[in-house]
């Protein structure tokens, strides 16, 4: 009855336009209500859901990745992706998406990703392309973000399923992320030869891709340096993130010398900011959670589950279409709270593997943010092209079924995904 009534009043206020994170909190406040708990409860709850290590790496991953963007490191990366794939068909798209790529490396973000790319590549595209095909490819590029490490999506995930290492989840990321940049782009260059879009770039040259890569070499190392530490034992994810911010600080001030004490304030805002979400959904969600738990709706989901199937192959393909529709009306952080205590725990009765199960869901619900209705992330691109989300609907489509084929896909051959952690020592 408490878990019917808080899922019932968490859709009318979500439905009404009420931010999902006070929609959770209203929820949960009903719940303790109908359920007679102290009132006290909802406050120990919230705070002892902030009250985690691994949740600092969230604004200190946010911080390094703003300082790097404002230090100069997209010159870089598009001057190396044009070096690369620049001179052909299609040639700004594969810079688009290879650029992506490599911010991926030290956002951890989607949103963030988008942001930079548009402002950057944003204005080119629009002159080269459509503004919607544009849009539409940054858009479907910056879901790398979340994939590719680091990864806030993974850190969220990794703090509420309590049963993964967000080590473990980074690691897996890397080969399914650099399938799906290599699959977008040649899905890219074959639409942009079937529309004859201009070849753009330099003529392609080993000396211009050396001097690229030296020059980005002091960027890439950071992914490297962070994620090898945290894959090795050598310090904690938050700990990386803090040696993550050191470094962006040292690159922007003195090796690109971009960055301007001035530009800290904006960097720190923007990370408050996105750390003052996520952390209100969590607090919020909290109660919900315990609630759940309390009223054993795992154990209930699992009994009812195992009439339908035995399989674990079976389960986890019926999970993932139930995600494609939550991510359809969903914000991304709210389904891992709302979601993850709930199929994280059926999922270790079925004996998935959690890193397996944990990089499925968070690919998931990371293609929700170009899925319409509410996909986010068509929202920050036609913001920033002022262009209806309509018209990016129609040109993002084939990515959204290029993505999803491939989450299926690693979904059959969980080799893919668990190649690289089991290597590492997971």
């Amino acid at each position: 009855m408490i878990s019917l009534t808080m899922l019932v009043l968490f859709s009318v206020l979500a439905a009404i336009g009420m931010p999902l994170a006070f929609a959770l909190g209203w929820a949960g406040l009903a719940g303790v209500l109908l359920g007679g708990f102290p009132l006290e409860q909802l406050a120990g709850k919230m705070v002892y859901a902030l009250d985690s290590f691994p949740l600092m790496a969230i604004p200190l991953f946010m911080l390094a990745g703003q300082l790097m963007v404002r230090g100069g490191i997209m010159e870089r990366l598009i001057e190396l992706a044009d070096a690369v794939v620049g001179k052909v068909t299609g040639g700004l798209g594969l810079v688009t998406i290879g650029s992506a790529m490599g911010l991926s490396s030290v956002s951890g973000s989607s949103v963030a990703d988008a942001t930079a790319l548009g402002a950057t590549l944003g204005p080119e595209l629009g002159k080269s392309y459509s503004k919607a095909f544009g849009a539409a490819l940054v858009a479907s590029a910056s879901n790398l973000g979340p994939i590719i490490p680091p990864s806030i999506g993974m850190i969220v995930y990794a703090v509420v399923a309590r049963d993964v290492s967000v080590g473990a989840l980074f690691v897996s990321g890397i080969v399914p992320g650099i399938l799906l940049g290599l699959g977008s782009m040649v899905l890219c260059a074959i639409i942009a030869r079937r529309r004859g879009y201009p070849v753009s770039g330099e003529k392609f040259s080993t000396k211009r891709i050396l001097r690229e890569l030296r020059r980005s070499f002091i960027v890439f190392l950071m992914p490297v340096l962070v994620i090898g530490g945290i894959v090795g034992g050598v310090f904690t994810a938050t700990e990386g993130a803090a040696i993550a911010v050191a470094y962006a600080l040292v690159i922007g001030f003195f090796i690109t010398k971009k960055l301007r004490w001035s530009d800290l304030g904006p960097c720190l805002l923007n990370a408050a900011i996105i750390t003052a979400i996520v952390g209100a959904l969590i607090a919020f969600s909290s109660q919900v959670t315990y609630l759940l738990t309390a009223e054993m709706v795992a154990p209930q989901v699992a009994e009812w589950l195992t009439t339908l199937t035995s399989d674990p192959l079976l389960f986890t393909f019926m999970v993932m279409v139930m995600l494609i529709f939550v991510g359809m009306v969903m914000e991304a952080n709210a389904a891992y709270l709302m979601l993850v205590p709930i199929i994280a725990p059926v999922a270790a009765m079925y004996n998935i593997d959690p890193v397996y199960f944990g990089f499925l869901v968070v690919m998931n619900i990371t293609i929700g943010g170009i899925t319409p209705p509410v996909g986010i992330l068509l929202i920050v691109t036609s913001g920033i092209w002022r262009i209806k989300v309509t018209e990016i609907i129609r040109e993002i489509t084939p990515f959204i079924l290029l993505q999803y084929g491939l989450l299926f896909l690693f979904m059959l051959f969980p080799e893919i995904i668990l190649f690289l952690p089991r290597l590492a020592g997971y």
